[in-house]
C-alpha cells in the first residue's frame, strides 16, 4: 500500500489523510440526508458534525497519549514525535460527549440525534480504516495464511512480511454495521435502539479483531489490548443503553 498517493509542488496527498476526509464528508452528507427524511432539525446537524469532529479528534489524540505515557513521562519530547497516533475510542467519547453538550445547548433531545448520527459513525469509521491500510498503521500479526497483505514502503507496519489484512477486515465491519444499523432504525420502536447497537456491535467486533493486530505497543491491561478493555466496558454501556430505551415519539 501506498500512503503518498500525489505530489504537486511541495503539497503531498496522503491516503490516510484523504480518507479521514472523505468519511467525514460521507459521514456528514448521509446524516443530513437522514435528518431530511425523518423531519428532523437539520439546522443541528452541521453543528453537531463540527462539534463532534473537533472533540472527536482531540479524544483519540488524548487517550492514545495515555497508551503511551509511560514514555511521555520519561521523554515529553514524544507528544511531538508522536503526532500521527490516534485511538478510535478516544474519538467516539469525545465526540458523543460534544453531541451531548451540543444538544443540551440547543435544547434537543441528545437520544434522537445520537439514533440518527451513529450509523454515519459507522460509515465514518470505515473509510478511515482504509486509510489506514494505505498508511499500514494498526496492522496485523505475522502469518501464513493466503489472506494475507504485504507492505512494502510502510512507515508503521514491518516491510516485507505477510499479516493479517486487520485494516480490511475493520473497514468491512465498520461498512456492514452501517448497513444494519440503517436497517435497525427502519424498523426500531424505541430510542436507543440504533445507539446501543452501535456500542454493541462495534465494541464486540474490535475486542475480537484486537486478537489479530500485531501492533503491540498500543499498550495492553493485562492479558487484554487496552482497546480490548475498553470494549468491555463500552459492551456494557451499549447494553445498558439499549435495554433503557424509551418507545418512540417519531420514526428515527
Amino acid at each position: 500500500m501506498k500512503n503518498d498517493l500525489l505530489t504537486i509542488g511541495g503539497l503531498t496527498v496522503h491516503g490516510y489523510g484523504l480518507m479521514i476526509g472523505i468519511g467525514f464528508i460521507a459521514a456528514y452528507l448521509m446524516t443530513e440526508f437522514r435528518a431530511r427524511k425523518y423531519r428532523m432539525n437539520t439546522d443541528i446537524v452541521f453543528t453537531l458534525f463540527i462539534s463532534s469532529v473537533v472533540f472527536g479528534l482531540l479524544g483519540a489524540k488524548v487517550l492514545y497519549y495515555l497508551t503511551i505515557l509511560d514514555r511521555v513521562i520519561k521523554d515529553p519530547g514524544a507528544i511531538l514525535d508522536e503526532m500521527e497516533g490516534f485511538v478510535v475510542y478516544g474519538g467516539i467519547i469525545g465526540g458523543v460527549l460534544a453531541g451531548y453538550v451540543v444538544c443540551r445547548i440547543k435544547k434537543e433531545k441528545f437520544w434522537q440525534y445520537f439514533d440518527l448520527i451513529a450509523p454515519a459513525i459507522a460509515l465514518a469509521q470505515g473509510f478511515g480504516r482504509i486509510g489506514c491500510l494505505l498508511a499500514g498503521c494498526c496492522y496485523g500479526k505475522e502469518t501464513d495464511s493466503p489472506l494475507s497483505i504485504t507492505f512494502h514502503t510502510s512507515d508503521f507496519a514491518p516491510n516485507d512480511v505477510a499479516l493479517i489484512p486487520t485494516q480490511i477486515y475493520s473497514s468491512i465491519l465498520d461498512f456492514l454495521n452501517c448497513i444494519v444499523l440503517c436497517l435497525i432504525a427502519r424498523y426500531a420502536k424505541k430510542e436507543r435502539t440504533v445507539s446501543g447497537c452501535y456500542l454493541i456491535f462495534y465494541s464486540t467486533g474490535r475486542f475480537i479483531l484486537e486478537f489479530f493486530r500485531g501492533d503491540l505497543e498500543r499498550g495492553s491491561v493485562g492479558v487484554l489490548s487496552t482497546s480490548q478493555f475498553i470494549s468491555i466496558f463500552i459492551f456494557v454501556i451499549g447494553a445498558a443503553i439499549l435495554f433503557t430505551g424509551k418507545k418512540k415519539t417519531s420514526i428515527i
